[in-house]
């Protein structure tokens, strides 16, 4: 690591700090979509036909650079052993990744690219003179890199030493040093390559094991975003960075505040705090305070999630996918409460930690398909486009800013709140007994279609509705076995 001078550093910080956190969505949209390892062709088509037109703001896709095969498998994690910084992976290639960009940057739908600079692979044999991880025996000519880019062979043995965390190999794979000049330039003019194809910004992977310095002189190279693409003059990238841990300097070694000056970075926290209430091991009731109130990092610093590509996996605590009620309780009050930079999950269906994405006889990814309800089929899951998430995308749109208000509590697990006068919630997590309560909603007097269970359809709604009398209240009745577990009204679900 090269150490900046004071003086650089404070003129970075004072110009820079905090300019990498706006993710340039469109007005009126407000949530954005992993979908992973998706085809760029199908991902345009998705910004087109589904993301634009349900409010959606924009989608992380999967790393874009060229990467190494492991084996006949063809693990999801191959995206992240890179090999050089050309666009062209599964997905497709530099052609058809910028078609998709200039797609969805064309109905304002934002991509956010995830990129990957920490290592390179150091297995199987493209870019490598051999299956092993010493630098000394690797030789990427694509990009290039040789052994004099890489940090001297070391393992993480003590994760509360930054040194080791930050300069040693995550496992197996060898340590670019981001301090070395070529490799600055390197990534720089990866990064700018990408800018230039129009994306919105980066999800920066295992951010923690770089030195923040370093990154800031990485960072003040990138350009401005593309203004071809739709965006404002002199805008900057919108960064996340993977950073896990980070909020307990004695136990893990840094601060995850270190980063805030590159971005926004993941709080996991959030993740698995959420999981752990709807899962039925706190109380909804605390929920009240949720977000920085439980020492969460600073909201607009947070990119939250309830479970993403790795957790999902990895942590047998949280809720996804194939937890069906209770991740959309989850994810609907994740979407209904005013904390951070909301990404939704979507995910193909997995019965084993490594499984890729489905695929055809000779290895390409296969498009999603979709039955009569729009429903994924043939091995995609897509958690966006389930009813109750895409209703909830357009709620957090209608409340915008609207403060927090009316929370109301059993003193347990049935909970309600409204988003000022724009939208109003339900939740009930109490087993064996319904949420049976007249309560103060916020809203105009009316008659409004409850988004969980359906969609306003002219004067009328293909689900149930509540009532509205003039003093804003209602009476409002969740039954404890209720698929949804939540009711969910907007103002734009007047009838």
């Amino acid at each position: 690591m090269k150490e900046l001078t004071l003086l650089s550093f404070i003129l970075f910080s004072s110009t820079t700090f905090a300019a990498y956190t706006d993710p340039h969505w469109w007005t009126g949209r407000s949530a954005m979509v992993h979908l992973m390892d998706w085809r760029w062709q199908d991902i345009a088509r998705e910004c087109e036909e589904f993301l634009a037109p349900n409010g959606y703001a924009g989608v992380q896709v999967s790393p874009a650079n060229e990467h190494n095969i492991f084996d006949d498998q063809r693990s999801w994690m191959e995206r992240y052993g890179p090999i050089s910084y050309n666009i062209t992976t599964r997905s497709g290639n530099e052609a058809a990744f910028a078609d998709m960009t200039r797609r969805c940057n064309a109905v304002g739908v934002r991509i956010y690219v995830d990129v990957v600079f920490n290592h390179m692979t150091g297995s199987g044999t493209l870019g490598s003179a051999g299956n092993t991880a010493d630098p000394a025996n690797l030789y990427y000519p694509a990009v290039p890199y040789t052994s004099e880019h890489f940090n001297p062979y070391c393992t993480v043995t003590d994760w509360s030493n930054i040194y080791q965390i930050r300069n040693c190999q995550f496992p197996g794979l060898p340590d670019l040093n981001q301090g070395h000049e070529h490799v600055r330039a390197k990534i720089a003019d990866y990064l700018n390559n990408l800018i230039r194809l129009g994306v919105a910004g980066f999800r920066v992977d295992i951010m923690k094991h770089m030195w923040p310095q370093d990154l800031e002189v990485i960072w003040s190279r990138m350009n401005n975003l593309n203004t071809l693409h739709g965006f404002a003059s002199n805008s900057r990238p919108f960064v996340v960075g993977e950073v896990t841990d980070g909020h307990d300097l004695e136990k893990h070694g840094f601060l995850g505040s270190e980063y805030f000056p590159l971005g926004t970075i993941t709080e996991f926290r959030f993740s698995e705090e959420i999981s752990r209430v709807f899962s039925g091991r706190d109380q909804l009731k605390w929920l009240q305070s949720f977000g920085e109130g439980w020492g969460f990092w600073p909201s607009k610093y947070s990119l939250t999630f309830v479970d993403n590509h790795d957790n999902q996996r990895d942590d047998p605590n949280v809720l996804t996918y194939k937890d069906g009620r209770l991740y959309k309780m989850a994810t609907a009050f994740h979407l209904a409460w005013p904390y951070g930079v909301p990404r939704i999950m979507s995910s193909f269906n997995f019965t084993n930690r490594d499984q890729g994405p489905p695929r055809d006889a000779v290895g390409n990814i296969v498009a999603p398909q979709f039955n009569a309800n729009g429903q994924c089929t043939n091995g995609w899951v897509c958690e966006h486009r389930w009813h109750q998430i895409k209703e909830m995308v357009k709620f957090r749109n209608v409340v915008g800013s609207a403060a927090v208000a009316n929370w109301w509590d059993n003193g347990g697990n049935q909970i309600a709140f409204s988003r000022g006068n724009r939208g109003f919630i339900a939740f009930n997590g109490q087993y064996g007994i319904d949420l049976s309560q007249n309560l103060q909603t916020g809203l105009p007097a009316g008659t409004y279609c409850d988004i969980a269970t359906g969609i306003k359809s002219g004067a009328s709604c293909t689900g149930g509705s509540v009532v509205i009398g003039s003093d804003g209240r209602a009476n409002i009745f969740l039954s404890a076995t209720v698929p949804e577990g939540f009711l969910a009204i907007h103002a734009e679900s007047r009838l």
